[in-house]
């Protein structure tokens, strides 16, 4: 086994020399408020080990990671019905993207797009009468951290500017693609998206898919094909317009979000988190790309 806290202590003395430029996500104001110099990283490795740097402990909001775990919840359920309502392929367009939308008659090209995931969210409506609760105690469950919670600040703040994503759900609605009601569903995806979480909460959340769905202690969430399905889309759609670079440069499965945060899977190896608040132009961490494409590079493995 490569010689992970060395190889992490190592990554992180690059990034605070580096300090690789970004900016935060000012245009939701619960995320405008947050120290930008803070970095952390966690491995969890399938033995069950956790390997920490930096600010590793520090809870963030993890935004637009929490869509892989939306889909977790609705594909633990629900079969290939879901892939009539929601693509599988690249978009190539920024995530919040209307004119893909409408050229392609409100189908979402993939879950890990905004429309994707107000799209998973519509099904998950659809199952629960409290999505809200039933999801937080998904997280919980798969996470086996209890004290995960929600941040409600984040979560209204979102809501005040949810302009777009009201846009793209009415269109869709009018497309005949959403079925629920259109303020029930952002309300539940802007709070989904404001859990909060610390690296290693993260790292150990997606060791469910390092694990090929199956949790630490053997229990199944989700089966092998269902598993390696989410995987090959983080792999392809998890950072948007940058999945290609992200491919190229770190060589994992993954998912960012606009608060900082990227998780990512080595599958039978480790899962790992890090953070870093500043986003680079596409949206995703910029500290955060180079600390993965630097863990890749250290230990000599990626899934390729």
């Amino acid at each position: 086994m490569p010689d992970y806290p060395s190889i992490l202590q190592s990554i992180h003395g690059e990034i605070l020399a580096e300090r690789p430029e970004g900016k935060l996500a000012t245009y939701i104001p619960g995320l405008a408020k947050v120290a930008p110099d803070q970095f952390g990283i966690c491995l969890h490795t399938a033995s069950g080990e956790d390997f920490l740097a930096g600010d590793s402990e520090v809870p963030f909001s993890i935004q637009s990671i929490t869509k892989v775990l939306l889909l977790a919840m609705l594909a633990s359920t629900e079969g290939d019905s879901i892939w009539q309502r929601v693509g599988v392929e690249p978009s190539g367009n920024p995530f919040n993207s209307l004119v893909q939308l409408e050229y392609e008659k409100g189908i979402p090209r993939n879950p890990f797009i905004n429309a994707g995931a107000l799209v998973v969210c519509d099904l998950l409506l659809g199952l629960y009468d409290d999505p809200e609760s039933n999801f937080l105690k998904f997280v919980q469950r798969i996470s086996g951290i209890p004290e995960i919670h929600y941040d409600r600040s984040v979560a209204k703040s979102e809501r005040e500017v949810a302009y777009r994503n009201l846009a793209l759900l009415n269109l869709m609605k009018d497309f005949g693609n959403i079925h629920q009601d259109v303020d029930a569903i952002i309300r539940f995806y802007c709070t989904a998206c404001s859990i909060s979480m610390s690296c290693r909460h993260l790292a150990r959340t997606f060791a469910l898919f390092m694990n090929h769905g199956i949790l630490d202690g053997g229990e199944e969430i989700l089966s092998i094909n269902k598993a390696k399905r989410i995987n090959a889309l983080m792999q392809t759609c998890g950072f948007y317009d940058e999945s290609g670079e992200f491919a190229f440069r770190v060589g994992l499965p993954g998912k960012s979000g606009v608060g900082g945060g990227i998780a990512a899977v080595h599958p039978g190896r480790y899962s790992v988190a890090v953070w870093s608040p500043p986003l680079n132009p596409k949206g995703n961490s910029a500290a955060g790309l180079r600390a993965l494409e630097r863990l890749t590079d250290l230990t000599g493995n990626s899934i390729f």
